[in-house]
């Protein structure tokens, strides 16, 4: 599903005057998202999922076209787990 099909089923809710305001409200949680994850909080959704900042720390590796050795900078990934119920409901 693309934004602009998720914007089109949130439209598609009695209540919502257009797809503007369904874009603004979209575009919101994911902001909401994005400064609790940047804070390192977690942000849950009940039903659905869980999603966190992963930190990782810095390694060692190697370039496969040089194959001269270099250090992997630490680095914070997010990471998103699913809820039984979401699992459940795929099967």
């Amino acid at each position: 599903m693309t934004k602009a099909e998720l914007i089109d089923k949130v439209a598609a809710v009695d209540g919502i005057p257009s797809k503007k305001v369904a874009g603004e409200a979209i575009d919101t949680i994911f902001e909401a998202l994005k400064k609790a994850l940047k804070k390192g909080d977690s942000f849950t959704y009940q039903g659905f999922g869980t999603f966190k900042v992963q930190s990782y720390a810095a390694r060692k590796g190697v370039n496969p076209r040089t194959g001269q050795k270099i250090t992997i900078p630490a680095s914070k990934r997010p990471k998103f787990s699913a809820s039984k119920a979401l699992v459940d409901s795929l099967k």
